[in-house]
């Protein structure tokens, strides 16, 4: 490479294609680099430079503009190999070129007076007009693109934000006094359960006639030590083997048989009573609530286990 421009790295611009390729953009304009322009203009770099240096005053910062060398490195990173670009850091250019808007493009032909700079001329215009072309093509997809982006974000935003309401309450020794889960809100229902199995610090005892494997994974949320009991219908789906593999990692679970309930209720360290609008397994499934009642009624409930 021989420190004068960066026509080594590229090859024969020849094509409205290879021409394409040399067309970048920075600082959200379309640009050209000044030593692919010299090379489709056949002349040096250095004399491409002075012609436009002696007609300077036609060039404003918008026709025309210097990189900064992160800029330069950056584009030559894109355009050229590992090897190349050290081969152009140790020995080539010091100084970064300069980069010619559509604008300053259309200028050249008034100061490069040749048959063949006017023909140039033509066919760069007629590049950068199809490339805008283009570009407006695909500009409503990318618009609706953006929108549905958008919606994402501000959903997953609201999301986060119910979250974090739910965890400051639990940081703070409180939770929600109520709580209603839609219809297809599967996680946010079931990330709320562990939650809130994972406040009891002594005991958890779960009143509810539809319990599963779902059910035992959101209790396996418990800290370790705590006493859970299971109040459920004596046909449940919960084995003892069930049981007993939960025993060998998170003890210790007792399942209780009973058919004198009907709601589902929730007691954390006897302390605290939740009632369920729907069975822990199901939380999300349909519109279902979610309340925390009185715990003056906790002894009945103990009573009729």
């Amino acid at each position: 490479m021989n420190g004068e421009d960066t026509n080594a790295l590229v090859g024969p611009l020849d094509s409205d294609v290879a021409i394409k390729s040399r067309i970048f953009t920075i600082r959200g304009v379309q640009v050209m680099l000044d030593s692919d322009l010299a090379k489709i203009y056949q002349v040096e770099t250095r004399v491409f430079n002075q012609s436009v240096k002696r007609n300077e005053s036609r060039f404003p910062s918008n026709f025309r503009f210097r990189l900064s060398m992160e800029e330069y490195r950056s584009l030559i990173s894109q355009i050229v190999t590992s090897k190349e670009i050290r081969g152009e850091t140790r020995g080539g250019r010091q100084k970064a070129p300069y980069v010619f808007t559509e604008q300053g493009v259309a200028m050249l032909s008034g100061i490069l007076n040749s048959e063949v700079a006017v023909q140039v001329s033509i066919r760069l215009m007629n590049v950068f007009v199809a490339m805008r072309k283009a570009i407006a093509s695909v500009a409503p997809i990318l618009s609706r693109l953006d929108v549905v982006e958008r919606r994402q974000i501000a959903d997953q935003q609201r999301n986060e934000e119910r979250f974090d309401t739910i965890f400051k309450a639990m940081d703070g020794g409180e939770f929600p006094p109520q709580k209603v889960f839609f219809d297809g809100r599967h996680y946010e229902a079931y990330s709320f359960a562990k939650k809130l199995v994972g406040k009891a610090a002594k005991s958890i005892l779960l009143v509810d006639g539809y319990c599963d494997d779902v059910t035992l994974d959101i209790l396996s949320a418990k800290r370790g030590g705590v006493k859970v009991t299971v109040a459920t219908v004596e046909k449940t789906p919960i084995t003892d083997t069930a049981v007993a593999k939960f025993n060998k990692q998170n003890s210790t679970l007792e399942v209780r048989h009973t058919g004198r309930f009907h709601d589902r209720f929730l007691v954390i360290d006897g302390k605290e009573l939740y009632h369920f609008g729907a069975s822990l397994k199901d939380l999300g499934r349909h519109y279902c609530a979610v309340s925390r009642m009185d715990a003056a009624f906790i002894p009945s409930i103990m009573q009729r286990m």
